[in-house]
C-alpha cells in the first residue's frame, strides 16, 4: 500500500465495515467523506435521516454514528492502519461527528495496530440484531465482566440489571410500547422505517423478515415494529421469563457522551458476538423523558441512560440491508 494514500479497495472496505454498524430503526444517519490529501475520513450526520419525533434532540442518531466509528477504528486496525479519531472537532459545525486521520506506519506492517481493537473485526459482519426467543440459560459471569471492560475502554458503564430493578425497567419497557401505539405520530414515523419486502428491496429500515415472533404472553421487551398492525403468518411463540438485560450509561448526557455510548455499546456487541451472545434493544423507555430517568437503579445507578441491551443465547437474526456506499461515501481530492 502506498505510503501517502490509501486504495480504493481499502477504502471501500472501512467504510463497509463502519456501516454494517446499528442504528436506530436502521436509519444508518450517516456520511462519510475521504480527504485524499490529508488522509482522513470524516464522519458527519445526516440530519435527513433523524426521527424528530421519537429523537428530537438526535440522541440516537449520535449513538448510531458513534457505533459506526468503532467499526471503522475496527476495521481500520485490521488493516494495519493507525486511526486519530477526534470527536466534535468543530463547534461551530455540530454535524461534524468525527474526523478519522489514518496512517499508514513506515514500516508499512500489515500487522494490527491496535491487537484488542482488530480481534473484534470478525464479528463485525456477522452480528445482527436478534427480535427472537432467547433460552433460559444464564451468560457466565466472567463473559458479563468482558462485556463491561469492554464498555469502560469507551468511557461507559455496562451493568446487568439485577432484581427488583429488572421487574421495574420491564414494567417501564411495556409502558413504553403503550405510549408509542397511543402516539400517532410516533406510529408513522416508526411505520415510514419498516419495510414490505414483497414490494421493494430495501436499503434501509427494517424489514418485515427481521420483525421477529410476536411474544404469545405480551412480555417482549424488544420493539414491536410491526405496531398496532398484522403481519400475516407472524409466529406467536413464548418468550424467556425472565431476559438479560443490561443498561449502558454515560456521565454526562452531551453529543461527546452520546458518541462515547455508541462505540461503547458496538464495542460490546462485538465482544458478545464473539462469545456467540445474541442481542437486540429494549430502547423504547430510553425514548420517554420521564421514563427515562427512572431506568438508572435506586441504589447504585450513576450516570445517564443511553441504551438498554437484552442479551442471551438464541437464534443471532437475520442481516438486514444497507446503503451502497456511493450513497454514504465521498472522495475528495
Amino acid at each position: 500500500m502506498p505510503s501517502q494514500t490509501l486504495d480504493d479497495a481499502t477504502l471501500a472496505d472501512l467504510v463497509a465495515d463502519a456501516t454494517a454498524a446499528p442504528s436506530m430503526h436502521n436509519a444508518q444517519p450517516w456520511q462519510f467523506r475521504y480527504t485524499r490529501a490529508g488522509r482522513t475520513l470524516t464522519l458527519v450526520a445526516d440530519l435527513d435521516r433523524a426521527m424528530p419525533e421519537a429523537d428530537p434532540a438526535n440522541r440516537a442518531l449520535h449513538v448510531g454514528c458513534g457505533a459506526a466509528l468503532l467499526n471503522l477504528r475496527v476495521s481500520a486496525a485490521h488493516q494495519g492502519l493507525d486511526a486519530v479519531t477526534a470527536l466534535l472537532p468543530e463547534p461551530s459545525a455540530p454535524a461534524l461527528l468525527a474526523t478519522v486521520r489514518l496512517g499508514v506506519r513506515p514500516d508499512a506492517s500489515r500487522e494490527p495496530a491496535d491487537e484488542a481493537l482488530a480481534a473484534l473485526h470478525p464479528a463485525i459482519r456477522d452480528r445482527h440484531t436478534s427480535r427472537y426467543p432467547f433460552d433460559e440459560q444464564a451468560i457466565p459471569e466472567d463473559i458479563r465482566a468482558q462485556f463491561a471492560d469492554a464498555a469502560r475502554i469507551e468511557g461507559a458503564d455496562f451493568a446487568f440489571l439485577a432484581p427488583p430493578h429488572l421487574e421495574t425497567v420491564l414494567e417501564l419497557i411495556r409502558d413504553a410500547e403503550g405510549y408509542d401505539r397511543g402516539d400517532p405520530a410516533r406510529e408513522a414515523e416508526q411505520e415510514h422505517w419498516t419495510r414490505n419486502t414483497k414490494t421493494e428491496a430495501p436499503v434501509d429500515g427494517i424489514p418485515d423478515y427481521a420483525f421477529g415472533p410476536r411474544d404469545a404472553s405480551e412480555r417482549a421487551t424488544t420493539r414491536d415494529f410491526a405496531g398496532s398492525g398484522v403481519l400475516p403468518g407472524r409466529a406467536r411463540v413464548r418468550f424467556e421469563k425472565r431476559p438479560q438485560l443490561a443498561l449502558l450509561s454515560t456521565p454526562g448526557d452531551h453529543p461527546m457522551d452520546w458518541l462515547s455510548a455508541g462505540q461503547a455499546l458496538e464495542r460490546v456487541l462485538l465482544t458478545a458476538t464473539l462469545h456467540n451472545v445474541s442481542t437486540s434493544f429494549a430502547t423504547q423507555p430510553i425514548e420517554w423523558p420521564d421514563l427515562r430517568w427512572l431506568l438508572r437503579d435506586p441504589v447504585f445507578g450513576t450516570g445517564h441512560a443511553q441504551m438498554i441491551v437484552r442479551l442471551g443465547y438464541g437464534p443471532t437474526g437475520p442481516r438486514t440491508p444497507r446503503r451502497p456506499l456511493n450513497q454514504v461515501l465521498t472522495i475528495e481530492p
